[in-house]
């Protein structure tokens, strides 16, 4: 096993600088001078020159790409050109808002797509079925930006104008109530995915022979269903699930836009807007590790759910 995960661990070095090479040159290539946009339009050429020249922009694509390569090593991304802080300062002060709101997504998604996904599929075709697959077609297609506002013109301001007070804040971050909202916002589009994954796998799984004769030897259905089968069907649960708490730590944009969460996604756009190249590199980089070592830890979570993955490991 633990040559396995120093061989995933090596592969993520030439997935991350194939990542930061691409969206430096991206940066580098866009329109825009950093120099103009820390120094402003209305300072002289010759002041922006030598901002430029400072700054080491003058140089060669290679040879900056190269600087900005060895400072991420020595975890150095640079200074913000807007506030003039580390980016590893200013993406270290807001991840723990991206972790926290990844976590009680991702929490929210399993608790509804394991329980519809399983109603589902040990009662198919009935109507926990057809409302389970409803309910997964009207989350992948409902917007966020959509949900987020009626939750909030529901729980803040309806509730506000009606009964003096405010069930759930609106926006903002600290407490749990400011979390709840945000949450399942975007717990509940990830859940329609969860739920037709859980269900379709544990459909196949109950089809299977060791099914039937757990059956045929008197076992309970309750102990067919939550020890045999669904312990076999996890291993496509847990890989949408990894994929999609991934996806949740590069930060939901939309979401927390509309609830004013001070998460990185948040942070990233408003550098993309200000041409902040240093946020967007530093950004997207600590996304791309973070992505990679959460599929590498669903890769080993693989073993000890399915044992046949384990032995294969250690031959």
């Amino acid at each position: 096993m633990h040559k396995y995960i120093i061989k995933r661990l090596l592969y993520l070095i030439p997935i991350l600088i194939g990542v930061t090479f691409i969206v430096f040159a991206i940066m580098h290539f866009s329109p825009g001078d950093p120099a103009t946009l820390l120094l402003g339009e209305d300072t002289t050429q010759a002041e922006i020159e030598r901002v430029r020249e400072l700054m080491g922009l003058n140089d060669p694509f290679i040879v900056q790409y190269g600087r900005f390569l060895w400072g991420a090593v020595r975890g150095n991304l640079g200074n913000s050109l807007s506030s003039g802080l580390p980016v590893s300062q200013e993406i270290g002060a807001r991840l723990p808002a991206t972790m926290l709101l990844a976590f009680g997504s991702i929490i929210v998604a399993l608790v509804i797509g394991l329980v519809m996904g399983i109603l589902a599929a040990t009662k198919q075709y009935s109507i926990f079925d057809g409302g389970s697959m409803f309910f997964a077609l009207l989350g992948a297609a409902m917007p966020n930006f959509w949900l987020g506002l009626m939750m909030i013109l529901f729980f803040s301001v309806y509730w506000n104008n009606t009964f003096g007070y405010s069930l759930l804040p609106s926006s903002g971050y600290g407490t749990f109530r400011h979390l709840i909202m945000p949450a399942i916002v975007l717990g509940t589009a990830h859940a329609a995915y969860i739920t037709r994954i859980t269900r379709s796998s544990m459909l196949e799984v109950l089809r299977q022979d060791y099914i039937r004769t757990a059956r045929a030897k008197g076992m309970s259905e309750r102990k067919v269903v939550y020890y045999h089968a669904l312990w076999n069907a996890m291993i496509p649960v847990i890989t949408i699930t990894g994929l999609q708490f991934g996806v949740l730590l590069g930060g939901s944009v939309v979401t927390e836009t509309i609830f004013s969460w001070p998460g990185v996604g948040r942070m990233l756009v408003a550098g993309i807007r200000t041409q902040n190249y240093p946020v967007v590199q530093g950004s997207i980089l600590v996304f791309a590790v973070l992505f990679s070592l959460v599929t590498l830890g669903v890769d080993i979570l693989y073993a000890f759910i399915d044992p046949r993955i384990k032995a294969k490991y250690k031959s």
